[in-house]
């Protein structure tokens, strides 16, 4: 049997994708205290995005192009594409969800925008021909 086909074959490209996930659940459930440290010195390496929650964009990033990994050479359709955004989206929405049961953290509408602007970077990023390219021979 083709092990591309049969779901015991096609787990280990889902591992990047919980790993992704775990991590980003990990950080949420660190308290404000916790994490405080980690900003100011997100704020001095990109001094000119000050206002902007460049931890959101990045893990929402990877966690796209983790799903795009994970779907394969199918991901390249529009519909998966909207469907990574949407995953993205919904485990954005489950994290904030999370947040609200930590000590210092609370939900916030402006982190969900910067996991859907991180994860709509990466969809269009491989929307472009030659990134695709080399994208799926990477991962292929």
């Amino acid at each position: 049997m083709n092990q591309t086909r049969h779901p015991a074959g096609r787990l280990p490209r889902w591992l990047p994708a919980l790993l992704v996930m775990t991590v980003i659940f990990w950080l949420s459930s660190r308290t404000g205290d916790e994490l405080d440290g980690v900003l100011p010195w997100m704020q001095r390496l990109l001094p000119w995005m000050q206002s902007f929650d460049w931890g959101h964009f990045v893990a929402y990033f990877a966690l796209a192009l983790a799903f795009d990994y994970a779907l394969g050479a199918r991901a390249d359709a529009p519909r998966w594409k909207a469907l990574i955004v949407l995953l993205c989206l919904l485990y954005g929405i489950t994290d904030e969800y999370h947040q609200s049961f930590v000590a210092g953290r609370m939900p916030d509408p402006a982190d969900l925008r910067n996991d859907t602007i991180g994860a709509l970077a990466a969809v269009l990023l491989l929307a472009i021909a030659p990134i695709r390219r080399r994208w799926r021979k990477f991962a292929a």
